[in-house]
This record gives C-alpha cells, structure tokens and sequence, in this order.
C-alpha cells in the first residue's frame, strides 16, 4: 500500500512491508455475518500455502471454536477479494489464487448467519 503525502518531503520506512515477514505476506481474512469476531484477523501466511491448508489448517484454530465453524460446506463459501467476489482453487497457492501482501478477504456461507441467527 503505497502512502500519499499531503505536503512535500515526507520520509519514512514502512514498517510493515511484506520484506519485513520473514517471506510471508499478511492476509485479512473476516468471516461475515460472525460478528463473535469483530472484524478480520491478520494472518502472516506464506505466499506458496495452498489455500485448501488455509482452510484446514489455519482457520480451524481461527474460527473453530464458533459453533457454525464445523458446519461449513467449503464448496459453498462465497468469497470476497478486497470488496470483488472471487473463486479461489484450493490448490492451488494464496498468490496464484491472486492474493498479496495485506489482501482482504471475507467470506459468507449461505444458511450460516451466527448463534441462532443472531450474526453473533
């Protein structure tokens, strides 16, 4: 994410480039209408995961102790890149499926809508 100065001679390191993650990028991943989660986790991940083992190895111990978690039918997520829906392959990598350095996904699951539908 570049920076955009309003006055001339801003100087800086960004102190959060993917340079600095040891050769993993940040990724944002929310899961909507699961408010029990306020807003997305940052996950540093390594670009060459396949996103199937973000799914079964990262997010269970994210979002697993949510009672919906073990409901999901991953066939039937429906996900978001930075606002734009997307289909990731499962195996293939975060950055073949076209995911950067501090990309925002979220992703919703029809018929899963929280505790008893509370979006909680």
């Amino acid at each position: 994410m570049s920076v955009v100065a309003l006055a001339p001679g801003y100087t800086g390191t960004v102190a959060d480039s993917e340079d600095r993650f040891h050769g993993n990028r940040l990724l944002y991943i929310g899961w909507d209408d699961h408010l029990l989660f306020c807003s997305p986790v940052c996950l540093p991940l390594p670009a060459a995961m396949p996103f199937g083992a973000l799914l079964s190895e990262v997010l269970p111990g994210v979002y697993g102790s949510h009672p919906d978690f073990e409901k999901i039918d991953w066939g039937q997520a429906q996900w978001l890149d930075s606002g734009k829906p997307f289909v990731p392959d499962p195996a293939k990598s975060l950055a073949d499926n076209g995911l950067v350095h501090k990309s925002v996904i979220r992703f919703r699951v029809p018929g899963l809508k929280g505790i008893k539908g509370s979006h909680s």
